[in-house]
């Protein structure tokens, strides 16, 4: 009997001990915090202060939300607003993250001006807009990014049809640098000339950026649709050809290759000659020769040089080849002459001009002195 009263005891004390385990292990949710409408208030006035239309103290918002953004966008709206604002530029104040500082204080500072009901023209947007851009800008539809407004004015100025107009805003050309305006005003002309799709707006975009990378004074001036396309596609093979190179020097090369973009090459330096006064044929006159260590540079000679020295990369990768360039330079002008295959013991297996054209006698002067310089055998 007393055996059994005291089992009695230690499971009820058990069952107390699990309990109160229980209670510690259960989750209560937490209270939410009150809208921190000061902090928005804070936020949005800084730097406008001499611009404010209504007192803060006086604001009495029955918000309950406490996304951060929607409360500084309800600030703004008090503090600034006098009239209606187009949507894309509210959305600095809800979605301000990923902005340059300058970028970011320069919208606050284009929502505050048309809040007030001031010139947004001479707010600053005269610096890129006509004053008929300034107003398709804030007559934009509300679906519509800041830079897909801005770039929708500007085709709207520059075609009559509104959908096109649309697609040139809703392209890539929206997200082109506004420091490059100028050139990318000259892109957007070209394809309110030349309409097409925004899917193949995007892809000639794509090689438009590249060919300035390249060329800072590559242009589209004179150039047709059908032009463009052909020298887009020749770039998109060039990549391809790239990122196949790419994936066979990491493939052989290993998992140290990740952060490299050349392979070792031969051991021979490059190496430069300028001729003597009387032998020169221009001003500053000089020969080149540049060992190419790099898919980008193999598809570029190839390119340039209308020859398939690209298809050599698996040697050069390997250690079983180099390919060097023989280049001209006088003054700003630069032109490439020769593409020469080595094998790994410095003999010239291959020298192929343009076209596969062979080397002329003047050339091959030029690598006489190369040759010597640097042990090569021709």
């Amino acid at each position: 009997m007393a055996r059994s009263q005291l089992k009695q005891r230690r499971d009820a004390e058990r069952q107390r001990i699990e309990a109160y385990e229980a209670t510690l292990r259960r989750v209560f949710a937490a209270p939410r915090p009150a809208p921190d409408f000061e902090n928005a208030i804070d936020e949005v006035k800084r730097g406008f202060v001499n611009d404010i239309v209504r007192p803060s103290h006086e604001w009495r918002p029955k918000l309950k939300t406490r996304d951060p953004g929607r409360l500084r966008l309800a600030a703004a709206r008090h503090l600034f607003a006098r009239y209606a604002v187009p949507a894309h530029l509210e959305r600095i104040w809800i979605e301000p993250g990923g902005l340059d500082p300058a970028e970011a204080m320069l919208r606050r500072r284009w929502y505050v001006a048309a809040a007030r009901g001031d010139s947004l023209y001479k707010a600053g947007a005269s610096e890129w807009l006509s004053r008929k851009e300034v107003h398709a800008f804030l007559r934009a539809r509300g679906d519509l990014r800041f830079e897909e407004a801005f770039w929708l004015a500007i085709a709207q100025g520059i075609s009559e049809d509104p959908m096109l107009a649309l697609r040139i805003a809703r392209s890539r050309i929206a997200a082109t640098p506004r420091a490059e305006l100028g050139f990318w005003r000259e892109a957007a002309c070209f394809f309110c000339a030349h309409p097409t799709s925004r899917e193949e707006i995007d892809d000639l975009c794509d090689y438009i950026v590249a060919a300035r990378e390249r060329d800072r004074r590559f242009s589209l001036k004179g150039r047709t649709l059908a032009s463009l396309r052909r020298l887009s596609a020749e770039w998109h093979r060039d990549m391809a050809a790239v990122a196949r190179i790419e994936a066979m020097r990491r493939r052989l090369a290993g998992p140290q290759a990740a952060s490299e973009t050349r392979w070792a090459g031969s051991r021979l330096q490059n190496w430069s000659w300028q001729p003597p006064g009387k032998e020169a044929r221009a001003r500053r006159e000089e020969f080149v020769m540049v060992q190419l260590t790099s898919a980008e540079d193999l598809v570029a000679e190839s390119r340039a040089m209308h020859h398939c020295v690209w298809t050599y990369a698996g040697k050069c990768i390997a250690g079983q080849a180099s390919i060097w360039s023989l280049r001209r330079k006088a003054g700003k002008d630069a032109s490439r002459l020769l593409t020469v295959e080595l094998d790994r013991d410095d003999r010239a297996v291959q020298i192929r001009g343009f076209g596969n054209r062979l080397a002329s006698a003047d050339e091959t002067k030029v690598l006489d002195r190369w040759a010597q310089a640097r042990g090569v055998s021709l």
